[in-house]
């Protein structure tokens, strides 16, 4: 008689824990393709890459070629964040968020500076980050 509710319980714990795949599984909105404290452009700008010819270039690229596929091309959009040059270490540039409405995707670029007291290498640096959107709205970028 004891087995019994073992045996319940014990089916009623695996059946919480299963779940289904619907064969819908929804891409994250945004991925970041590469983050790199250095080798960006030397004044702070953001471009939006949208047109296949404009991808295609970021293909050229020995650290993206891998990351972004034909497909990508059609159903992806991509944004190259430029943090300017910077006379040391410590900086950073990236996506903060993104959300998407019905008609486009609204991105939040996060700048990080290095804490006034810290340690940072004394170099000039280049942040800059290349981020693929998973969409094709039209982006705005804050």
């Amino acid at each position: 008689m004891k087995k019994l509710p073992l045996l319940f319980l014990g089916i009623l714990l695996v059946s919480c824990g299963a779940s289904t795949k619907t064969g819908t599984d929804k891409r994250p909105l945004f991925e970041v393709l590469t983050q790199q404290t250095d080798g960006g452009a030397s004044i702070r700008f953001f471009e939006i890459l949208s047109e296949p010819n404009e991808i295609r270039m970021l293909q050229n690229d020995e650290n993206l070629k891998d990351k972004i596929s034909p497909n990508d091309i059609q159903t992806s959009n991509f944004i190259v964040l430029n943090m300017g040059e910077k006379t040391s270490g410590g900086y950073s540039i990236g996506i903060d968020t993104a959300v998407e409405t019905d008609n486009n995707i609204i991105v939040t670029v996060k700048e990080t500076n290095p804490e006034p007291d810290g340690m940072v290498t004394q170099a000039f640096t280049n942040p800059f980050c290349v981020v693929k959107i998973n969409s094709k709205k039209e982006i705005i970028i804050k």
